[in-house]
Formats: structure tokens, sequence, C-alpha cells
């Protein structure tokens, strides 16, 4: 999988607002908010810009597929299948 962020770039305090419920619960269970943290927006990032490629690349794709669907693949008379 790439990296769409530097791993081992310096860590910077911050300051945040979370439902002191749930933060107590978290610290009950010894779960690392930093570490679930980075994980959380990694993620959100990707799906972020996953969305945003596929928003920005829709015509090539939708034109890709219309011409394989008129024409088949390239392959489709050589494959044995």
């Amino acid at each position: 999988m790439n990296m769409i962020y530097d791993h081992k770039a310096a860590k910077k305090a911050t300051n945040l607002s979370i439902n002191s419920n749930l933060l107590s619960k978290a610290r009950d269970l010894g779960i690392n908010l930093s570490a679930t943290l980075e994980h959380a927006l990694e993620a959100e990032i990707r799906q972020s810009a996953r969305k945003e490629w596929l928003k920005n690349n829709k015509t090539a794709l939708d034109n890709c597929n219309a011409l394989t669907s008129e024409n088949g693949l390239f392959a489709d008379k050589h494959r044995k299948f």
C-alpha cells in the first residue's frame, strides 16, 4: 500500500475536544489515542482522495467503459477462455 504521508515526520502536539465518556472508556482500555487518531485520519484521507480521484476522472472512465462496451477488449479474439 502506498504511503499518503511521511510516517517519519515529527509529532506535533495539538488540542481537540472529545466526548468525555468515550475518552474515559478508551483510557480504561489502554487505547493509544494518538495512534488511533493517526490510523483514522489516514483512512479518512485515503477515502477522500479516492472520491476526489473518481470525480476528477469520471469522464475518462465513462468514455473508456463506453468504448469497451461498443468494441470489446483488444484481447477478446485472442484469449482461449
